[in-house]
């Protein structure tokens, strides 16, 4: 009775290990956090636990790859500056591609092997090219990083491969890619399969396996970790919709795939980018009491896309503006706002503001007025 009592508990402890959760993802979901946005937007449209903070692992190239694309963009580099490996990239651990100290690879190939083969010696080449040290390039993450608004990303390398303390959310990665689509310059190395190095010396396939045959793949970069499970970050353009798909902490490698293509799918399938427009009737003239001119035209300020679930109600406009405004009136001068709705849903607002200025009518632009009345 004993060894079978025993033989019952050892199946039972069994079972429950066999159903225990592993980490880097909820018990019986495939992934620990994603989001969907609309790129030129930056509207958040899908999303679970977005605000969860997680490891970072190698999604930290992302901001690299920023960095590095706002110096080309600005002339501070181009694709073709020679490269010198310090020993310090010739350091670094994991992927790599094998850069000695002393060698010299052009900008556009360090990028090709940060990008595609996810080369830590060669994120801290870029970063070193950027900035001079790592360490700057490290205090530059964090500062364009808080411009963008990312407030719950810490960065504490170039590459990644350093874990304590450096943390993401999905919401903060997803507007980091979404600032990323502004520069088609990466577009040829996050959608590249397979190339090489030095000849044919090196080759680098690419993780993200949706470059072989997602359509409209803008690229961006998929990554894995022992603290951080399957992680992929995407973007898509179709026609004048872009959307990106963020996935963290994925069990399964093909989780973060077909998770990321849902995701898309649904932005494509599912919303519309539109930008609200006045007519006069809207937008009539303001009057002004006491002023050089009786009226001032009134404009809207500031006016974007709005990302809105296609096939729904269209948007309604609800504008607030006084009867009248008191001269004197400055140009730009806020004077109410324009509010948009899309059923009862709050989208967003702008400023309407003095198309022009109307000085205040004193005695003697009044006497000077009567004259020139009584002349005519």
């Amino acid at each position: 009775m004993q060894k079978r009592a025993l033989t019952a508990l050892v199946t039972v402890l069994a079972l429950v290990l066999l159903y225990l959760p592993e980490p880097g993802a909820a018990a019986g979901k495939p992934c620990r956090a994603y989001v969907l946005l609309e790129a030129r937007t930056g509207q958040l449209l899908l999303e679970e636990n977005s605000s969860e903070s997680l490891p970072m692992g190698t999604m930290a190239k992302l901001m690299t790859m920023l960095l590095t694309a706002e110096a080309l963009e600005s002339g501070a580099l181009s694709e073709n500056t020679a490269v010198t490996a310090s020993p310090a990239a010739n350091a670094q651990k994991g992927a790599s591609i094998w850069l000695m100290p002393g060698e010299k690879m052009t900008v556009g190939d360090l990028l090709r092997g940060m990008i595609i083969g996810n080369a830590n010696d060669a994120a801290v080449a870029l970063a070193e090219a950027v900035s001079g040290t790592e360490e700057q390039f490290v205090m530059d993450m964090n500062a364009r990083g808080f411009e963008l608004g990312l407030r719950s990303t810490v960065f504490t390398c170039a590459s990644g491969l350093s874990e304590e303390g450096q943390v993401t959310t999905a919401a903060d990665l997803g507007r980091l890619c979404c600032k990323l689509t502004e520069y088609p310059v990466l577009t040829p190395y996050m959608t590249t399969w397979r190339t090489f190095l030095r000849g044919e010396q090196t080759e680098l396939v690419n993780e993200n396996t949706l470059v072989r045959s997602y359509d409209g793949l803008l690229g961006m970069k998929a990554g894995h970790g022992e603290s951080t499970g399957y992680t992929l970050a995407a973007a898509a353009q179709r026609g004048d919709g872009i959307y990106v798909a963020v996935v963290l902490g994925c069990q399964e490698d093909a989780d973060r795939f077909s998770i990321a293509k849902t995701l898309l799918s649904k932005g494509f399938g599912s919303y519309q980018v539109t930008t609200p427009a006045f007519s006069g009737e809207f937008l009539k003239p303001l009057q002004v009491l006491h002023g050089t001119d009786t009226a001032v035209e009134v404009e809207a300020q500031g006016l974007t896309g709005i990302t809105v679930p296609k096939g729904n109600a269209g948007l309604q406009t609800v504008l607030v503006l006084p009867e009248y405004v008191e001269a004197p009136v400055s140009k730009g001068q806020q004077l109410g706002t324009a509010a948009f709705y899309q059923g009862d849903i709050y989208l967003y607002e702008v400023p309407l503001t003095a198309a022009s200025s109307v000085p205040r009518l004193t005695f003697s632009r009044a006497l000077l007025r009567l004259l020139d009345n009584m002349l005519k």
